[in-house]
């Protein structure tokens, strides 16, 4: 599986972006499906996942109510829309496929895609 992430930019503090993973194969259904970011200096943390299915979602702490992810198996794309950017948001965020929600979660990621930088100003 490859994976593309785009639709990062720069957006002001509490504007919105939505970015877009494009996946390539048959069995994009078959994958949960996350999003992870990664900050300058800093480690590259969880951000949200869903299942293969997309019936289930599960986010990190500080997104919750912010930040949806969803995605469209017809299409072989997964979304991250992100609502009310903070500036501690600014990151360049990466797409990821695993087997299961669960290994999403715990970072057990079978394929990464390349990052799309997200800037949030203040």
């Amino acid at each position: 599986v490859q994976l593309q992430a785009s639709g990062g930019g720069l957006v002001q503090a509490g504007g919105s972006l939505r970015l877009s993973c494009a996946a390539s194969g048959r069995t994009f259904r078959s994958y949960a499906m996350g999003w992870f970011r990664q900050a300058p200096g800093k480690e590259r943390e969880f951000v949200g996942a869903i299942n293969g299915g997309g019936s289930s979602a599960y986010y990190e702490d500080s997104v919750k109510g912010r930040f949806t992810i969803s995605r469209d198996n017809a299409k072989n794309t997964l979304y991250l829309q992100m609502n009310s950017l903070k500036p501690e948001d600014t990151a360049l965020y990466y797409c990821a496929a695993a087997s299961t929600l669960h290994a999403i979660v715990t970072i057990e990621v079978l394929y990464w895609g390349q990052g799309t930088q997200v800037t949030v100003s203040s």
